[in-house]
């Protein structure tokens, strides 16, 4: 099966009725099951670690359900307290309509919300179900602050319906998304979508030094060009520049702080707002609550999701220049559950969680030590794999050519039994949980050196290290476990850590 959704399951005895051997065949009469060939083990999988319900298979986590686990599975500070797993049962048994009806369960998630991820800048919050959503109420925004903005000084109130965007980016399926949206064709073709302007994306190569920080210096006055003349082509009709500070699915492309910048100074200049996508960057993956305090950005606009558990925006600078914005005028955004209770019960959790062990911090500081051994790496491959980058824990390399990728990410999972995601023509990304062990990061560097070194040829290197064991050498069973946080110790490549296994899964992205 293709790597996306993992197949959620337990065991028979836990479950009381299916059992794991019948929970795909179940599925497949019914739903598209072209996710991993996995049945999720809801007891046994632990931190950084699922278990498959079928064969007791154990997979080192690298992907965590697209990043939206920032604790891992069943992490120990929630299903070891009994009182929060019965407040959390409290919620679910019922799902109230949150904007029209207040409960204690909402204003305590807003309140940790803010504690932790809060910016007194952006006073305004909305919440929603799913990251696509939560960009679309954000375009909505945008849309409606720029028709006010143009009708307060004299200009018509029907201008200000387009977005400003770039290539390769990724930003959800939903009807405004998609318009925006525009990695794989199979997501976005025959959708019917808005022609709004598209610029070119500059994306970073390191080491960004010599003549790489030319190229890409030269790539981003391109773009802004670009920019300058969507502006010019259509005034007063741009209503923001849409862009994540680091793209995703698109490949993992970093973009310089000085670009997104100057990104920033033309929408001011033309009265445009900022809006940026966190939904995959947020919430301490880059080491810091938010990717765009890194680059220097004050956005109007913050969508978020995954992380947070649910949807949502923030929003306020710019935005309150128009008294009547979206926040304050009632049913212009809105929807009927306003996000889940019960996700919203769990993210207070996870995120006192955050806060009190600082996962933000340790995330930046073992995403150092994951991308100085994936320099490594590369360093031992030549040719093969390049490109190391990444913020915290936000990782990638490139590899060659798609093929080989798609073939690198395949041996991971059927020969490692370590789940790693494709992104792009040819990247690989790592998006553990905040949560993750120091040696479960130095397993998967290690299983992914092996791999390497099966695919290969890579060219000679002088500078590289000895080479590195054989790929799909028996292992030693089981892993040590990892603490969930805790002292850092540095990620260098390790030897095995479970029996290779043979899976039956493709290779295909499936981002949600």
């Amino acid at each position: 099966m293709a790597v996306g959704e993992v197949q959620v399951g337990t065991s028979a005895h836990a479950q009381g009725h299916l059992a794991p051997t019948e929970v795909i065949p179940t599925l497949s009469r019914h739903v598209l099951t072209d996710g991993y060939d996995i049945v999720c083990d809801l007891e046994a999988s632990s931190g950084s670690t699922i278990v498959d319900a079928r064969t007791g298979a154990r997979y080192l986590d690298l992907y965590s359900f697209f990043a939206s686990a920032p604790l891992g599975v069943n992490p120990p500070a929630l299903v070891g307290d009994p009182a929060f797993l019965a407040e959390l049962a409290r919620a679910a048994v019922n799902k109230p309509a949150n904007p029209d009806m207040a409960s204690a369960p909402y204003a305590e998630f807003v309140a940790a919300f803010t504690r932790v991820l809060g910016d007194p800048e952006l006073p305004h919050l909305f919440f929603v179900e799913g990251g696509s959503a939560a960009v679309e109420n954000a375009l909505k925004c945008a849309f409606d602050w720029k028709s006010r903005h143009n009708e307060a000084h004299g200009r018509s109130a029907g201008l200000g319906r387009l977005v400003l965007h770039l290539r390769s980016a990724f930003h959800g399926r939903g009807g405004y998304t998609l318009s925006v949206t525009n990695t794989d064709p199979a997501k976005t073709a025959r959708f019917p979508a808005f022609a709004w302007p598209r610029i070119d994306c500059p994306a970073v190569t390191f080491p960004c030094t010599g003549a790489a920080l030319d190229a890409v210096v030269a790539a981003e006055r391109r773009a802004l060009a670009q920019a300058e003349e969507a502006f010019a082509r259509h005034p007063h009709d741009i209503a923001c520049f849409l862009a994540e500070p680091i793209q995703g699915e698109g490949g993992d492309n970093h973009l310089r702080g000085e670009f997104l910048r100057a990104m920033a100074a033309l929408c001011e200049r033309h009265d445009a707002l900022l809006v940026v996508d966190e939904v995959q960057t947020g919430v301490g993956l880059t080491g810091t609550a938010w990717a765009h305090t890194q680059l220097g950005l004050r956005p109007d606009i913050v969508a978020f999701g995954k992380k947070v558990q649910l949807g949502g925006v923030m929003a306020g600078r710019r935005v309150d220049e128009v008294p009547d914005n979206v926040f304050r005028v009632p049913g212009r955004i809105s929807s009927t559950w306003g996000g889940g209770l019960v996700d919203m019960v769990r993210s207070r959790r996870m995120l006192e969680i955050m806060e009190s062990e600082r996962l933000f911090d340790r995330a930046a500081a073992l995403g150092t030590d994951l991308l100085a051994a994936l320099r490594d790496v590369v360093d031992r491959h030549p040719g093969l794999v390049g490109n190391a980058r990444g913020r915290g824990l936000m990782c990638a390399v490139d590899v060659v050519d798609g093929v080989r990728r798609d073939e690198a990410v395949r041996r991971l999972r059927e020969h490692e039994r370590v789940l790693l995601l494709p992104a792009g023509e040819r990247a690989l990304r790592f998006r553990p949980a905040l949560t993750i062990g120091a040696e479960e990061l130095a397993a998967g560097v290690g299983a992914l050196d092996r791999v390497l070194t099966g695919l290969g040829p890579a060219l000679p290197s002088p500078a590289s290290p000895a080479t590195p064991a054989a790929p799909g050498r028996p292992a030693a069973p089981g892993r040590p476990a990892a603490p969930t946080t805790g002292p850092v110790t540095p990620v260098r490549p390790a030897t095995p850590v479970r029996p290779a296994a043979a899976v039956d899964a493709g290779s295909s992205t499936q981002e949600t």
